[in-house]
Parts: structure tokens; sequence; C-alpha cells
């Protein structure tokens, strides 16, 4: 169990430290049911590049080879689950918040992302800001560069991908210690609650949360012993995804209407995992947790790269490709939509 945790301390730290395309600004002229922004929190599942340049990562090749061709800051070959939920609410990408003084004010219109890859709901080794200090970056815009106005026709994207149990794992390591992980899980919903019910207050009426996708399978596990997958997947993702959709129900509840709507990761990615191509317009992925680009942890520059992206569904020990993320969404698409077009 230590040498478990000592390895997902070292893989996050190297990945994170040193470490159809999606039409970004042809569709602004098609509204999606009102929703015409899009704000985001979060970490490298939905950072589109507010990390630092010089720590590597997603600025380092190969990351960024098929979208836009150099490192963009996302963590991946190309575009990630942002650029596709930009695209079905048929808006541009909304700006980094690192950029939001850099660009045209015009860009702003279309809403901002606050995440940062390896952050969670609590601290983690990630130097940047965990989710309450990207909610706090974001009310302090509110009344200068967003009006209420701009709020009740928005949607935010909020998404807890599993850093802070990867984090737990990294430093706890007795037994003792490991025994806290069940409290842990209801530590992260309940104050993944607290963030939800706070960007509702603040003003957005549309929330957007991913369930955790079947963790087990990511290829950062594949050299484990299947007892520990399933007891990542079995207990760790099943109780978070249990609890949160009872956070979720109790909010629709108090706020009377379908404000908060859970994006089903976990189903979905098993089921693009099992696709035999019975799946219109979705590739199978004939090794789907073999990651495309295998990092060396002992040196970078030999890490070893697939010949296509597209085959594989893992970009990194972590993160799906853009194929990956592109199928995720093909699957997801009508469920999102109806969800998000609810009064």
């Amino acid at each position: 169990m230590k040498l478990f945790a000592s390895l997902l301390l070292f893989i996050l730290s190297s990945l994170l430290f040193g470490d159809v395309a999606v039409a970004e600004s042809s569709n602004q002229n098609h509204p999606f049911s009102g929703r015409n922004k899009l704000f985001v929190f979060g970490d490298s599942y939905v950072d589109t590049g507010n990390t630092r340049t010089t720590d590597g990562g997603a600025w380092d090749y190969p990351y960024g080879i098929t979208y836009p061709g150099k490192p963009s800051g996302r963590f991946s070959d190309g575009h990630i689950s942002t650029d596709f939920l930009a695209q079905l609410l048929r808006i541009k990408l909304p700006v980094t918040y690192k950029k939001k003084d850099d660009v045209d004010k015009t860009r702003l219109q279309y809403g901002m992302s606050f995440a940062y890859g390896g952050t969670g709901v609590f601290e983690t080794y990630a130097d940047y800001p965990n989710m309450t200090a990207q909610i706090d970056l974001f009310e302090q815009l509110l009344g200068n560069v967003y009006s209420p106005s701009d709020l009740s026709s928005s949607v935010a994207l909020v998404s807890v991908a599993g850093y802070d149990y990867l984090n737990f794992l990294a430093k706890n390591h007795s037994l003792p210690e490991l025994l806290g992980f069940k409290s842990y899980i209801e530590d992260v919903v309940n104050q993944t609650e607290v963030n939800l019910r706070r960007i509702y207050t603040l003003g957005v009426k549309k929330i957007a949360i991913p369930s955790l996708t079947p963790l087990g399978y990511i290829p950062v596990f594949a050299n484990f012993p299947e007892i520990i997958k399933d007891v990542v997947n079995n207990i760790l993702v099943a109780d978070h995804n249990s609890l949160l959709q009872k956070v979720v129900a109790k909010l629709n509840s108090e706020t009377n209407h379908s404000a908060f709507t859970i994006i089903d990761y976990y189903n979905t990615f098993l089921t693009v995992f099992n696709n035999k191509g019975e799946i219109p317009g979705i590739l199978p992925f004939k090794t789907p947790f073999i990651a495309c680009f295998e990092i060396d942890l002992n040196e970078f520059k030999n890490s070893t790269l697939c010949e296509d992206p597209r085959s594989a569904f893992f970009w990194d020990p972590i993160h799906p490709t853009q194929e990956g993320w592109k199928s995720i969404y093909k699957v997801l698409r009508h469920n999102i939509t109806a969800a998000l077009t609810k009064a």
C-alpha cells in the first residue's frame, strides 16, 4: 500500500509539475437555449491553459500535437471536455482566467475558465487555487466584468476528477490512516455541495458536475492487482458518485427546479471502453486502458508515443485523448442538451 501511494504521488507530480475538431470561432451566432456563457471550475479534465508554462506538463511536447499542433496547456493531445461542452452550447470557448487581461474584451462574453490542472476541492500537491479559491476569483469579477443577467443565461461546469483522492492516498500510508478514507470521501462531497450551492447563489442557474470516472481503469493503475482496481471502482468511486447523486437531488429539491445536473462520466466511460463498433460514429478502442503517451518517470525525454492518438482512448496515465473525449461527448450529447434546456 505504501508503494501504491508513493507511485501515485510520483506520477501526479511528474504529470503536473515537470510535466470532428471543435469549432471555437464559428458557433457564437447560434445561442443554445439562451445559455450563452460557460464558467468552468476544477482540474486538468477541464483546464484549457491556466497552469504556468514554466511548470511543463501540459505545456511540453507532445501535449497538443493534435490540436493546436503545439502545447496549449490542455492535458491531452488536443481538445478536452471543456471544448466539447462549449461546442454543445454553441459558443466560443471561454477564455482562461490567466488570459483575461490579454484578450479583446468581446472574448469575455462567452464566459471564463478558472480551472487549474492538479487541483481539488481541498488543497493538493498542485500549487494552484483549489475550487474554493477559484470561486473566489469568479466572485471578484461579478458586478465588474459580469452582471446578474450574464449569469442567469450561463452554465457552470464543475469538475471533481479525483485529485483529492490521489492526494489522500499519497499522504496516508498506514492502515489506521487509510481507514479514514471513507469519511474523507464524505468530506469531499460535502465540500462539493458547498461549492455548488455557492455558485448557484452567485447567480449561475445551470450547473453541470461530472460523476467520477471508473478510476480503477485509468492507465496509472494498469500494473496494479485487480483487487486494487476493484476497491477503487467499487468503493471509492461508487461511494463518491452515490453521495453526489444525493447532493444533487437535495439541491434540486431546494431550488424547485433542475438547476443541477450530473454528467454521467462513469457509465459513459464504460460504454466507450466496451464499444466494439456498435455505436455509430464512435471508433472502437482496441486497447482502451493503454496510454498513447507512455511517460518514463525517470527520464521524460525517453517517454514513448503511439503512432496515432486517434487509436487511443487515454493520452497519458490519467487523461483522455481528444478522440476519447470526442467519443464521450458523442454518447452524452443528447442527455446533456436535454438537461441543460430544462426550465
